[in-house]
């Protein structure tokens, strides 16, 4: 099939975008992909010159062979990634997105698309992803494997999966009161998504991702993943709206070609012990035993500020 659109989200970081871009156009199969770029608007007076800087990096950069749509008021992260990916997959049913502070290997696009294709078909997956967890026992690994849950670093989809994005996050509440509902949708406590969720439905944070991994987990569906990182977040240094907990230690700059052909399964499922070693690294990544803790506590404060909200 044709090259899938690539869709790049910035905002204000020209320096960052500069570099995303210098990687993604090093990939192999960029020059035949469309390339639509979203631009947010700026919240303040002080970001107009950061947001002028950007688009115009954008269009130096990329010239007249991509798309814009530079928005002229803030609307803000989910709105604008939301909005995006809605209207690319509708207008060429499947899309790759990439924000502005990542760096990418230069097999990241002949991957991405070739499991576009490979699973476009397969219902039970709702995303590709660029990125994959530090697992050392991958080092070797040609195959790429299945996992339940979703990324926002570096990921594709299809019109089919993403018309399913619950974006009310129907049943949220269920995780005040469930337990185990709770400890599956934390990767088995490997990561508190829960809290990432339940603030987001009180108003306490802005997240299209953690409502994402809501509809892909209420839907049962998977992600699939290579076996090791195509993509490395460089928006970790305060430049960012958001950013990383201190904790939290999500790898360096660096990204290495997979170098060779990639397996992509025929078989659609989870195996457990890949899940149990992904699981090992994500929680080593959150910061052990005092990262679980914060969690914990973190949840605590979610929980009851929710159910206060609620009682009123």
């Amino acid at each position: 099939m044709a090259a899938a659109p690539i869709v790049i989200f910035a905002y204000r970081r020209p320096d960052h975008l500069r570099r995303t871009l210098s990687s993604l156009m090093q990939c192999e199969g960029f020059d035949g992909s469309p390339v639509i770029v979203y631009g947010d608007g700026p919240k303040t007076a002080e970001e107009i010159a950061g947001v002028q800087a950007t688009r115009c990096l954008a269009r130096d950069m990329l010239g007249s062979a991509a798309e814009y749509r530079f928005s002229d008021i803030n609307q803000g992260l989910s709105r604008s990634i939301i909005g995006g990916v809605t209207e690319v997959t509708r207008r060429f049913g499947r899309a790759i997105v990439i924000e502005d502070d990542l760096l990418l290997a230069s097999d990241f696009l002949t991957y991405m698309n070739a499991a576009l294709d490979r699973y476009a078909d397969e219902h039970a997956v709702s995303q590709v992803s660029g990125y994959m967890f530090d697992v050392d026992e991958f080092a070797e690994r040609r195959d790429a494997l299945f996992l339940p849950l979703t990324v926002s670093w570096g990921w594709a989809t299809w019109k089919r999966a993403w018309d399913r994005f619950d974006v009310s996050a129907t049943g949220w509440d269920r995780l005040l009161v469930d337990d185990v509902l709770r400890y599956r949708f934390d990767i088995d406590g490997a990561y508190g998504y829960s809290t990432m969720l339940v603030r987001q439905m009180v108003g306490r944070r802005d997240s299209w991702a953690v409502r994402w991994y809501w509809s892909a987990f209420q839907n049962d569906t998977l992600t699939v993943f290579p076996p090791r990182t195509l993509v490395r977040n460089i928006g970790f240094d305060g430049t960012g709206s958001h950013g990383r907990g201190i904790l939290r230690n999500f790898g360096d700059d660096r990204v290495e070609c997979l170098t060779g052909e990639l397996g992509l399964p025929d078989n659609v499922n989870v195996d457990q012990f890949d899940f149990m070693l992904v699981k090992k690294s994500l929680r080593k990544t959150n910061g052990r035993w005092l990262g679980a803790l914060v969690d914990h506590l973190r949840w605590i404060a979610a929980k009851n500020f929710a159910r206060r909200l609620r009682a009123r």
